[in-house]
């Protein structure tokens, strides 16, 4: 696509994630913020971390009986055969219990609360993980990701348009959300606008460290960038 080829329709986005993501929730909670504002349609998708990143040697995530965020977007993929509005549900419920409340979201159990929380049947927990084509789902929405140069989370998409980001800590709400979203869609009329970036100074890794708190305390596994281990400071937290 060039820049005259005409507007892209922004009334729709495709946000893809990963349950396992304090970025993308946050990201989650402000675009939530802008459809209640706007109208926007969110359309869920999923995208694994943990595919993305494997380590030579290691399972790939549906080789696993549980696997982290994998399992958790099983479960997700069977609430959005019922109803997108339900996947909506689950996500907030589930990020706000990981990345606010410190509930280990992906242990099964506490899973099987937040599905009934949300007003639906807790054994669809089981049903997902019973049903092989839960990983199907999965596997269509992460490589669509890859297959347009992606990497990460939070993706966004609007028609075939691919964006990453924008990565926050502390969403802004209101008419600041709405001009943040007025932002990140003014790149779409760029398709060869390829990066802008913030340089993270000691300061913000300490404000990102207080942020995901909660977050730290009930993971149970390492975060992994691009083949690196992601260190948190928690020092002056």
């Amino acid at each position: 696509m060039t820049a005259g080829d005409g507007p892209v329709d922004t009334s729709t986005v495709d946000f893809h994630f990963d349950l396992m993501c304090p970025f993308a929730y946050q990201t989650s909670r402000w675009i939530r913020d802008v459809r209640d504002r706007t109208g926007l349609t969110i359309n869920w998708k999923f995208f694994s971390l943990e595919e993305i990143n494997l380590r030579p040697g290691k399972k790939h995530p549906w080789e696993r009986d549980w696997s982290y965020g994998w399992s958790m977007m099983r479960i997700g993929a069977r609430l959005r055969r019922i109803g997108m509005e339900h996947l909506d549900a689950y996500y907030a419920h589930a990020g706000r219990a990981l990345h606010v409340e410190g509930r280990r979201a992906h242990d099964p159990e506490v899973a099987r609360h937040i599905v009934g929380e949300i007003g639906l049947d807790p054994g669809l927990v089981d049903e997902a993980m019973a049903d092989p084509t839960t990983h199907d789902e999965i596997h269509a929405d992460h490589a669509r990701v890859v297959d347009a140069g992606g990497y990460g989370v939070p993706t966004l998409f609007f028609g075939d348009q691919c964006l990453f980001g924008p990565v926050l800590i502390d969403p802004p709400a209101g008419d600041a959300a709405v001009r943040l979203w007025n932002a990140v869609t003014a790149w779409t009329e760029f398709p060869h606008l390829f990066e802008l970036q913030r340089p993270k100074t000691a300061e913000h890794q300490q404000a990102i460290t207080r942020s995901f708190e909660a977050y730290l305390d009930a993971r149970d596994w390492v975060s992994i960038n691009r083949g690196k281990v992601v260190e948190f400071d928690r020092s002056h937290t």
